[in-house]
């Protein structure tokens, strides 16, 4: 490896363990490629090893002079960002057009004494004692979630049973429900789909424990359907801010260490980034303006900028965020 492959992966060794979204840039400061990461440190390090199935990437490396990221609170959050940073400008060396190929859908929450329990939806609609949940990422996944809190919180078989519906009776039944117990259900699960921490728990622990049983009766096909539905759950109940269900336009701004971090949120979803030196005094009037909500996130994030820099070089001058 020669002194710039070192120095490049000195830098991407500054990232943390952490999930989100890092892009590279020429010299020039044009962003040759976007990537999503569950570590940005291992995922980005690996661009000075063994490419693998990503070899189109190697002519890129050779021009990359800037490395930069944003730390996220989930998986799922990174999912996010990368899609609405994608289908805002494709750089050149991303193939993905579309911003990702997992599909937006919701979830619907129906509470209706007829036809109460969840369903998985591609937008929301209006509807009567309905109330949807989202967006999120990745229809399979979502579907799994809704799966597994259907499985715990059974609450489509707390409605009024209609004439035709014997088996239905039955199966509430067999699950130990009654319409009596509806709004509870239907209360417990907006709970979890609210990212309640309480509420989150207990669902996950009584899907944990069915799982075990499963295994310890040998039923290992079940208990892996349940560990899905689980790893579902938790990216559904997962931090995820860069894309609500709100129309909103607001500034984001972080500043550390003289980089100031600027993220755009438009429509709902934050969808540009870009981060400059700054001084202190504008640094620190500019990111007071943020959103409360938002203030842990882009001082987070301002910090990885302003450690994102490269040791003083041979002719004695800092190179900010150069590989």
């Amino acid at each position: 490896m020669d002194d710039v492959g070192r120095k490049a992966r000195e830098l991407a060794l500054r990232l943390p363990a952490a999930p989100g979204v890092y892009r590279f840039s020429d010299a020039a400061g044009r962003v040759l490629y976007l990537g999503r990461a569950v570590s940005l440190r291992r995922r980005v390090v690996s661009y000075w090893g063994d490419l693998g199935d990503r070899r189109h990437l190697t002519p890129m490396m050779a021009r990359a002079a800037v490395l930069e990221a944003v730390v996220c609170d989930s998986a799922h959050e990174a999912a996010w960002l990368e899609r609405n940073l994608l289908r805002a400008g494709l750089p050149p060396w991303n193939r993905a057009p579309s911003g990702g190929q997992e599909k937006e859908v919701w979830i619907r929450l129906s509470g209706s004494a007829r036809a109460p329990g969840v369903a998985v939806v591609h937008r929301p609609s209006p509807s009567p004692g309905a109330r949807h949940f989202g967006p999120y990422l990745g229809g399979v996944q979502v579907r799994r979630a809704a799966s597994g809190l259907s499985r715990v919180l059974p609450l489509a078989y707390a409605g009024s049973a209609g004439p035709t519906s014997g088996t239905r009776r039955e199966l509430a039944r067999a699950l130990g429900v009654s319409p009596g117990e509806r709004c509870e259900l239907a209360r417990t699960v907006a709970a979890v789909l609210d990212r309640d921490p309480a509420a989150v728990a207990a669902v996950r622990e009584r899907l944990s424990a069915r799982r075990d049983a499963a295994a310890a009766a040998l039923a290992f096909e079940f208990a892996a359907r349940l560990q899905r539905e689980l790893e579902a759950l938790a990216w559904v109940t997962a931090e995820q801010k860069v894309t609500r269900a709100t129309t909103d336009d607001f500034d984001v701004r972080g500043w550390a260490d003289g980089v100031l971090i600027h993220f755009t949120v438009r429509g709902g979803r934050l969808s540009g980034w870009v981060q400059r030196p700054c001084g202190a005094a504008a640094g620190r009037r500019l990111a007071a303006a943020t959103p409360p909500e938002w203030a842990g996130f882009a001082q987070r994030n301002a910090e990885l900028a302003a450690r994102l820099v490269s040791p003083v070089t041979s002719t004695g001058r800092n190179d900010r965020d150069r590989l």
